[in-house]
């Protein structure tokens, strides 16, 4: 049985950036630079069958290429903070593609995603960290900002479960077409 997700992947130049952001937070487990990406819709596990819906169904995606930035860090969890990540700049493209993907999988028959989307890159996921030190790290790193970079195709990853996630195996690679773009005009 599969676990499976759609993402865009974030290009090397930028992944090593990200690593930059690493330590300084206790009980931090950093993620692999190799893992970044940027969830659109998490699958979850599902049978072959399925899942072979799901990779046929996202070939119907016909979004033009866009750009994307990240903007900063924050934190999930609270006061019993659970995860860092780098947020990513508004983008409506990104937010567009990431309806469609939710539209097809309960076309598919999965269960709509219960919740609000916040597009982002975990950077760590957290043990034992307080919400102070999250606080201080965030004041310290909080100001990260890479440079655009262009989304040119978005995957279908699968993953074994694992604590933290990953390895993440790329099942399945779909374009952005140029062409997508010319016909909106």
């Amino acid at each position: 049985m599969p676990r499976i997700f759609t993402a865009i992947e974030i290009p090397a130049d930028v992944a090593q950036m990200l690593t930059f952001l690493r330590g300084g937070l206790p009980g931090a487990r950093w993620i692999d630079q190799d893992n970044y990406h940027i969830t659109l819709r998490f699958i979850g596990d599902v049978d072959v069958n399925v899942a072979q819906d799901v990779a046929s169904m996202l070939d119907s995606v016909n979004r033009a290429p866009f750009e994307l930035r990240l903007e900063g860090l924050a934190s999930f969890g609270g006061k019993k903070p659970r995860a860092v990540f780098a947020e990513v700049a508004p983008s409506a493209a990104l937010m567009e593609l990431q309806a469609e993907h939710e539209r097809l999988m309960q076309r598919v028959g999965l269960e709509p995603e219960g919740r609000k989307y916040t597009p982002h890159v975990t950077l760590a996921r957290l043990r034992d960290s307080s919400s102070r030190q999250v606080a201080d790290y965030l004041s310290e790193r909080g100001s990260f900002r890479s440079a655009p970079f262009r989304v040119e195709r978005f995957v279908l990853y699968s993953s074994r479960a694992s604590v933290g996630g990953g390895p993440y195996v790329v099942e399945e690679a779909y374009p952005l077409s140029a062409l997508a773009a010319r016909r909106a005009v």
